[in-house]
């Protein structure tokens, strides 16, 4: 069949248009993706396991992401530590970071946070025979652990009991494998952190919350300093969040049940007046 010149033209110009995505939805906004970090070794708060992502910090971010236009399939989690979070905005490895991050004036020199989005408090997680440590001064005595960069190991030798055996690893969950072999007397972090520990299936009546409140700790969103449009967007979510109770859902799916934890309100929003 002899095609004319002006109909081979039309043909191009219509398999063009298609390859492009012209009237449906474009191949860029299919394959767009956003990296959050998040922790990967909290059960709880931010766990990855068989490929899996858990935890409170898990959903608020997925929700947040959604409320930025991104389904959950355009999510790329990366792994990020207590000692490197900054590094990880600073560098645009992420977009953000939902990640157990507790603002405080020294981390806001280097980043911008939204939020608050949850309330927790430094508290000591003991093996369950402990009876040793019933206030904060008899940890000077004691074997503690913590993670590197994180504000419970700054309270602890700065505050708390400054002549305890600090140990500062580079997860919690090397810190557990101390604290139940004895190496260790005790777990320190905040206790949101604590109880999504003692609720593993494998750890179930191997450990306890002593229940202190050492600290008020209020975790933050972390993202680049001076993005003031991506900090607005991002509170807009969270206080949607609150609204629409899925806050609620999130905190009774990952806390709800654990011993000696009682989680405290929404709270009030207060970065990026």
């Amino acid at each position: 069949m002899k095609v004319s010149k002006a109909g081979a033209v039309a043909t191009v110009i219509v398999l063009a248009l298609t390859a492009s995505g012209c009237g449906g939805d474009s191949s860029d906004d299919k394959n767009r993706k956003i990296a959050i970090g998040i922790k990967f070794d909290q059960p709880g708060i931010g766990l990855r396991q068989d490929g899996k992502f858990s935890g409170f910090d898990v959903d608020v971010a997925t929700y947040v992401a959604k409320e930025l236009g991104y389904k959950p399939e355009q999510i790329e989690f990366k792994q990020v530590y207590s000692s490197d979070r900054e590094l990880m905005i600073q560098f645009n490895e992420v977009k953000f970071v939902v990640a157990s991050y507790s603002i405080n004036e020294k981390r806001k020199s280097k980043v911008d946070f939204a939020g608050p989005y949850f309330q927790a408090h430094q508290d000591l997680l003991v093996r369950a025979s402990e009876t040793g440590i019933a206030k904060a001064e008899d940890l000077n005595n004691k074997r503690l652990c913590s993670v590197t960069g994180s504000t419970s190991a700054e309270n602890v030798r700065a505050n708390l009991a400054p002549k305890a055996g600090l140990l500062e690893l580079g997860g919690y969950s090397e810190c557990l494998v101390a604290l139940q072999d004895s190496t260790l007397d005790a777990l320190t972090t905040d206790n949101a952190i604590l109880a999504g520990y003692a609720a593993k299936q494998e750890n179930k009546g191997k450990f306890k919350l002593a229940g202190f409140s050492l600290s008020n700790e209020y975790y933050g969103i972390g993202l680049k300093k001076g993005d003031k449009e991506l900090q607005a967007k991002i509170n807009d979510a969270l206080r949607k969040m609150v609204k629409d109770g899925s806050w609620d859902k999130f905190v009774q799916s990952n806390f709800g049940g654990v011993a000696n934890y009682k989680n405290e309100p929404a709270p009030q929003i207060t970065e990026g007046r």
